[in-house]
C-alpha cells in the first residue's frame, strides 16, 4: 500500500511563491509517474503537472512558465514549485501516484492566494 503526504500549502499573496511537497511511502516511487492536481470550489478535479519516471514532464497551459514540477527519488518526494500566483490558483492541490493497476492520491494541501 501507498501512502502520500502532501505539505507546503498555505496562504499567500498574488504575485507570491509556494513550494509543495508530497512524500510518498513503499517502493515504486521511482518507477512511478507522479502528477499533481488541483480543485477549486464547485469545479472538477484538473490536472496541473505530471512528471513520469524519465523526468519527462508537462503542463496545463494555465501554469506554463509559472510552475516547475520536479522529484527527487532518493527521498520519495516529488515536488511542485508554484511562482507568480494569481488568486486563480486558489484550491486543494492532491498529488497522485500513477500505476498501471491502480492509482494513488494524497489527501490535498489548500492553497490560498489572496492579497
Amino acid at each position: 500500500q501507498v501512502q502520500l503526504v502532501e505539505s507546503g500549502g498555505g496562504l499567500v499573496q498574488p504575485g507570491g511563491s509556494l513550494r509543495l511537497s508530497c512524500a510518498a511511502s513503499g517502493s515504486i516511487f521511482s518507477i512511478s509517474a507522479m502528477g499533481w492536481y488541483r480543485q477549486a470550489p464547485g469545479k472538477q478535479r484538473e490536472l496541473v503537472a505530471r512528471i513520469t519516471s524519465g523526468d519527462s514532464t508537462n503542463y496545463a497551459d494555465s501554469v506554463k512558465g509559472r510552475f516547475t514540477i520536479s522529484r527527487e527519488n532518493a527521498k520519495n518526494t516529488v515536488y511542485l514549485q508554484m511562482n507568480s500566483l494569481k488568486v486563480e490558483d486558489t484550491a486543494v492541490y492532491y498529488c497522485k501516484l500513477s500505476r498501471p493497476e491502480r492509482d494513488f492520491w494524497g489527501q490535498g494541501t489548500q492553497v490560498t492566494v489572496s492579497s
